[in-house]
């Protein structure tokens, strides 16, 4: 599936996967041995609970690319009571480069905005303490984000898979994070992501896949993966007037310096 994008030879680093999921337990270790022949020089690892940190941890022990963040995703609340301590530990590893994914998502009834906002300012503070960058999930609850958000800028961190408009985009922006792209760039609908794309400098955009979400166009009936991602940066490439081996190069630049990987 990868064959036509071979002639781009720049290096790919995915800045959020979700590597240690159900669907790739036929074949995780093999899917990622093949990465380097496809010029993959790195990919973060983003835990969504305690369960999957620990998983991604394991698995970073066994891929050397692979680094990691620990973090309670919005959707998994709420957390274990001490998880903060669980998380601080955790964070001794010497592949947790992040705390994340972390954020609010207010996409299906029954959320505790309350709950989530406590979460999110607990997680904050920790990554403070640890000196780490944040990955950022926000879903259908951008105006309580930045609102939170403008009490800890400025921020090191990314604001993954971005949704909201260009306008909130300038504000993520000021604030110190960089945005993330996915597959999603590829779709019909995808209007208010191409527009962001058109204003983000090239020295803060990432690409990611969000894996095994989120295939991009044309493999929207697979199970994404990171090999997937020039199809991404080709569209990147459309609306930022670069080539996708200049999206691929700048986004490996980015997520290094990011995630602190020398």
């Amino acid at each position: 599936m990868t064959k036509r994008y071979e002639t781009l030879k720049a290096p790919i680093f995915d800045s959020h996967a979700h590597y240690t999921d159900r669907q790739f337990d036929a074949d995780r270790l093999e899917l990622l041995q093949t990465f380097p022949s496809h010029g993959i020089v790195g990919v973060m690892e983003a835990a969504v609970d305690l369960e999957t940190a620990r998983a991604a941890i394991a698995l970073a022990d066994q891929v050397p690319f692979l680094v990691t963040a620990i973090g309670a995703h919005p959707g998994e609340l709420p957390a274990e009571p001490n998880y903060l301590e669980q998380l601080r530990e955790l964070a001794k590893h010497p592949s947790v480069k992040a705390v994340g994914e972390i954020g609010l998502d207010y996409h299906y009834e029954g959320y505790d905005a309350n709950l989530q906002k406590r979460v999110l300012r607990e997680q904050l503070e920790l990554a403070r303490e640890l000196d780490l960058p944040v990955i950022l999930h926000c879903r259908d609850a951008m105006g309580d984000m930045l609102a939170l958000l403008r009490d800890y800028a400025p921020l090191d961190g990314v604001m993954h898979c971005y949704s909201g408009s260009a306008e909130s985009a300038k504000e993520v922006l000021n604030m110190g994070l960089y945005l993330g792209f996915t597959g999603v760039v590829t779709y019909k609908n995808a209007r208010k992501a191409l527009e962001t794309l058109r204003i983000v400098p090239a020295d803060r955009m990432l690409i990611e896949t969000d894996c095994p979400y989120l295939s991009p166009v044309p493999y929207r009936k697979y199970r994404c993966n990171s090999t997937m991602l020039p199809a991404t940066a080709e569209v990147m490439a459309r609306e930022t007037d670069m080539t996708a081996a200049e999206v691929l190069h700048h986004t490996a630049e980015n997520a290094a310096r990011l995630y602190r990987i020398k």
